[in-house]
C-alpha cells in the first residue's frame, strides 16, 4: 500500500513550485513497486530512511522504485524550468540521477534541514512548513537572471503547445539562436529542448488515454498528440514508460 497526497505551495513559492507531496509506503507481505514517469519536473525528497535528502533530476526515461520496508517521504516538486532558482549548477548534471542534496546545497544547510524534519515526530503540515521556509530562504537570496526568464518563456511555450512547437521556431520566436536555446535548456531546465518537447507530447498522450474509456482510435489519438502515426506513439510509450499505450487505458 502507498498513501500519496499533494499540497499546494506557499503563495510566495507558487511561481516556482508545482506542489509539495507526501508518500507513505507500507509493504504488506511484498515490496511496494512504483513506476515513476518523466514529467519535466525536478523534485527534492526527504525520507525517514535516508534523512539527508536527495534530488530527483529531470527524467528522460522511467524510473522503477521498489520499497521493501515502511518508508515516509516528504517532498517538493518544482514547476518545469523553475528549479534553477534553488541550485547553483547547470541542471543537466542532474539528468536521470538522484544526487544527495548535501552535495548540491551547503552541507551544513542540508544537514540542519534534515535534522529539523526528522529529529522528532511532526505532522505532515509541520514538515512541509519547514521545507517551504528553507526554499523561501534560498529564493530570497537570488535575483532572476535574463537567462532564467528566457528559459521559463521557452518552457511555457512548449508546455502550452503540448510539445508541438518546433525547436527552430521556438528559438526564432524568442530572438535567440538554436545553439543559445540549447544552452539555456541544458543549464536552466535540465533536458534538451527536443527531449523536453517529446516528454510534453508523451504526457499529453498519457493523460488522454487515462481519460478515455472504451474503444480508442489510435491513429486519431496519435495525430492529436503530435505523433506521425500509431507506431510513433508506441515508440514514445516504450521510451518514456517501458510499456505500450494500451496498458494505460482505464
Amino acid at each position: 500500500m502507498q498513501l500519496y497526497r499533494e499540497y499546494p505551495p506557499h503563495p510566495a513559492l507558487a511561481g516556482h513550485v508545482a506542489c509539495l507531496w507526501t508518500s507513505h509506503a507500507i509493504p504488506d507481505g511484498a515490496p511496494v513497486r512504483t513506476r515513476v514517469l518523466p514529467d519535466n519536473c525536478i523534485d527534492i525528497l526527504w525520507q525517514d530512511g535516508a534523512s539527508l535528502g536527495k534530488v530527483a533530476g529531470m527524467m528522460s526515461r522511467p524510473h522503477h522504485v521498489e520499497i521493501a520496508a515502511p518508508l515516509l517521504t516528504v517532498a517538493v516538486r518544482f514547476l518545469p524550468g523553475a528549479a534553477r532558482a534553488f541550485f547553483d549548477l547547470p541542471l543537466c548534471g542532474l539528468r536521470d540521477s538522484h544526487p544527495a542534496l548535501a552535495d548540491l546545497w551547503p552541507r551544513a544547510q542540508a544537514e540542519a534541514l534534515a535534522a529539523a524534519l526528522w529529529e522528532r515526530e511532526r505532522t505532515p503540515a509541520e514538515r512541509l512548513g519547514i521545507i517551504e521556509r528553507a526554499l523561501l530562504a534560498r529564493l530570497r537570496t537570488r535575483e532572476p537572471a535574463r537567462a532564467d526568464v528566457l528559459a521559463r518563456a521557452a518552457v511555457a511555450r512548449l508546455e502550452a503547445s503540448g510539445g508541438a512547437v518546433r525547436v527552430d521556431d521556438l528559438a526564432a520566436d524568442l530572438g535567440v539562436t538554436r545553439q543559445h536555446l540549447a544552452l539555456l535548456f541544458r543549464e536552466r531546465v535540465g533536458l534538451g529542448a527536443k527531449t523536453f518537447a517529446m516528454v510534453c507530447r508523451f504526457r499529453r498522450a498519457h493523460a488522454a488515454l487515462r481519460g478515455q474509456p472504451g474503444a480508442v482510435d489510435w491513429a486519431r489519438l496519435a495525430g492529436e498528440c503530435g505523433y506521425y502515426d500509431q507506431s510513433h506513439l508506441i515508440h514514445a510509450f516504450r521510451q518514456f514508460a517501458d510499456a505500450t499505450p494500451e496498458s494505460f487505458r482505464p
